[in-house]
């Protein structure tokens, strides 16, 4: 999918592949906060791993979403951005439902992600899962990419996105972080 937005017409669209970028796992920091400074769609494109995001997207999460930066006093790079998640799962739908194998409907796994864009002030959309990515048929896969890129294409005219509230920003304490120091 991240090929098919690389490569589809879409000038206003900045693909940044992680692992491609960052083989060593140290992140520049500085590099992916310039990246987001004019954006106003984030998303974020990944297989789900044990439930939840990819060691590399939590590792960029941690250190890119920094406090004074993203959240907390003077953070608010990121206030008023929308949060696009756009995953695969290995299981199948079926699986994400209680009787299914993963106990959960696939929205029970959505917290970490929405309170991530609670704390820095974006707004959370409706994610985009294709299920049993592995066992899917080139058809599914090739429907499920044309709406990726279709749905790229058409932000922020969606549907849905008007219906959606704006994130409810609240403050975090500086004394709600642990001081360098401690």
């Amino acid at each position: 999918m991240a090929r098919a937005a690389a490569s589809a017409d879409l000038p206003q669209v900045e693909v940044r592949d992680l692992y491609a970028l960052y083989p060593d796992y140290l992140i520049d920091v500085a590099a992916e906060q310039a990246a987001l400074s004019d954006a106003r769609l984030l998303v974020w494109l990944h297989p789900v791993h044990w439930y939840g995001m990819t060691p590399m997207l939590k590792l960029w999460t941690d250190e890119v979403l920094s406090f004074g930066w993203a959240y907390g006093p003077g953070g608010t790079a990121l206030r008023g951005t929308d949060l696009w998640l756009a995953v695969s799962t290995g299981g199948r739908a079926e699986a994400y439902r209680p009787d299914g194998l993963n106990r959960y409907f696939f929205d029970a796994f959505l917290p970490p992600y929405e309170q991530t864009a609670q704390l820095v002030g974006m707004r959370f959309l409706p994610p985009l899962v294709l299920h049993g990515a592995h066992r899917a048929s080139d058809a599914e896969i090739d429907a499920h990419v044309q709406m990726f890129v279709s749905r790229l294409a058409s932000y922020p005219a969606w549907p849905e996105i008007d219906e959606i509230p704006a994130c409810d920003v609240r403050d975090v304490p500086a004394a709600d972080r642990p001081s360098e120091t401690a």
